[in-house]
């Protein structure tokens, strides 16, 4: 998703291919140029990426309006992603294209309701309202007695982001950036159904040109003329690159060689990229409580991922075969 970030919101993981799970040479153990730490540094990249265009697109705000430029992104990595995939689009039934529009509405909604949140607060509480959303999807799939400290921790951490009440945030704010959390939620579900469905990249390609559809008439709306501005057309080119195409492209590469449970406590790390960047390209400070929230939210996402690994981990040793079976339908 993303968020995939001004935001735009922490990026979620794409369908992995087919090479995700297996023995073949893109697999997740097999050796290569990439070393131990090739994945990984993918994966930090892409947040990277995804947090410093978010950053960037924060500045552009003031010029095309939160709603403007989250129609700029969908559209410029729409037009990438058609050309790059070139997706098919016979032989699909109903349910597939059923599935694909429920998957872009939710990318459509989850970006615009991010930025937003990131007009209004600093990116780094943003992202972290935003990932309760995920984290209360990992919380109650798994139904473990641990997982009641995780939500404890991530609790804690809205408190005192919040400071009693949220009264240093804004409210309209915050709405926002839970209810982006909400469709982020909706986007892992939807995004895993499309990849099941569709090969590749096709089923991500697909739902950013619907994202990208229904995102044009609210950014006409809003910004009207300011969207055909050269300046703004490039900026909002770059938000498209560094929010969308460069990060999707990398966790693609890196989801090849590492497993998807590695890859969510990687992206449990999201809130500290985007207080980072919001620091270092917007001077967006944070009190020593706030970072303490983010710190709570990150390690009770990170928690709440181990503890899926460690579920999987016992699955497999009382049953092997479906274990192997249930990482192949998570990754």
């Amino acid at each position: 998703m993303t968020t995939p970030s001004a935001a735009t919101p922490p990026t979620p993981a794409p369908a992995a291919p087919a090479t995700t799970t297996g023995h073949g040479p893109n697999s997740p153990g097999a050796p290569g140029r990439w070393g131990s730490l090739g994945p990984v540094g993918l994966v930090l990249a892409g947040g990277v990426s995804v947090q410093f265009g978010a950053s960037l697109a924060v500045g552009l705000m003031p010029r095309a309006g939160a709603l403007g430029v989250v129609t700029l992104r969908l559209l410029v990595s729409a037009v990438v992603l058609l050309v790059v995939c070139r997706p098919r689009l016979r032989g699909h039934s109903r349910a597939d294209w059923g599935t694909v529009v429920a998957f872009g509405t939710a990318m459509g909604a989850m970006n615009a309701l991010f930025y937003q949140a990131a007009d209004r607060i600093p990116l780094g509480p943003a992202v972290t309202l935003e990932v309760l959303g995920p984290l209360a999807l990992s919380v109650l799939a798994t139904r473990r007695l641990i997982n009641l400290l995780w939500a404890a921790l991530a609790l804690g951490g809205v408190v005192l982001l919040g400071g009693g009440g949220f009264s240093g945030l804004d409210p309209a704010g915050v709405a926002f950036a839970l209810a982006a959390g909400a469709m982020w939620t909706a986007y892992i579900i939807f995004s895993a159904r499309t990849g099941r469905r569709f090969p590749q990249a096709d089923g991500l390609a697909l739902a950013m040109t619907v994202a990208a559809v229904l995102s044009l008439p609210l950014g006409i709306a809003e910004s009207g003329a300011k969207l055909t501005d050269p300046t703004t057309i490039g900026l909002g080119a770059a938000v498209a690159l560094l929010s969308s195409v460069t990060p999707y492209t990398l966790e693609l590469l890196a989801l090849r060689r590492m497993t998807a449970s590695t890859f969510a406590i990687l992206m449990s790390l999201e809130p500290a990229l985007a207080a980072t960047a919001g620091f270092l390209v917007l001077s967006q400070s944070l009190k020593p409580t706030e970072i303490l929230a983010i710190g709570l939210v990150v390690g009770a996402s990170m928690g709440a991922v181990r503890t899926q690994v460690g579920r999987r981990k016992a699955a497999a040793e009382d049953d092997p075969v479906a274990a192997r079976a249930g990482t192949r339908a998570d990754n």
